[in-house]
């Protein structure tokens, strides 16, 4: 359920969640809102990606169905039994969904988004009893980080706009 901690340790969590901040500037990069994912598999990063919405020219390219979908291609099947994503942003609606069908043994988030998020800001998916699969999940990892990037980005944008 949603709050819930394991075994992984913090610095594993730190790790994996700093390779996901290197996703996210690659997002910005690009002209996407930096946000970035990585799916972890027994120790091993198997699949990342960033935000690519308007690159793409699709509202489903999220950073982490972005890195769902490699992660699937990679291992040859859409479950992915015992795997974690990490990713910057607290999922929203359709990622957490996305989450659940590939029965995702952990997600872990660094920000909070209190106007989208699905794992506990406006509302916890992964925590809804008649929902068949729940994955644990943890939040605040190097959210600072991911606040502040997010944060610089849209005041450069908004800055931009002015200008």
């Amino acid at each position: 359920m949603a709050g819930q901690r394991s075994a992984v340790t913090e610095s594993a969590d730190e790790r994996y969640m700093a390779l996901a901040l290197e996703q996210a500037q690659l997002a910005w990069e690009h002209g996407e809102v930096p946000v970035g994912a990585v799916v972890v598999c027994d120790g091993a990063v198997i699949a990342t990606g960033f935000n690519q919405p308007i690159g793409m020219h699709d509202p489903t390219a999220h950073a982490e169905i972005v890195a769902l979908r490699a992660a699937a291609a990679r291992v040859g099947n859409y479950r992915l039994p015992g795997c974690t994503l990490y990713v910057t942003l607290e999922p929203c609606v359709m990622c957490s969904g996305a989450m659940m069908h590939a029965r995702l043994a952990r997600v872990v988030y660094a920000a909070s988004d209190p106007k989208t998020g699905a794992c506990g800001s406006v509302l916890d998916l992964f925590a809804h009893g008649q929902l068949n699969h729940h994955a644990e999940v943890a939040g605040g990892v190097l959210a600072g980080a991911a606040s502040s990037m997010l944060k610089a980005f849209f005041a450069e944008r908004r800055a931009a706009a002015r200008a």
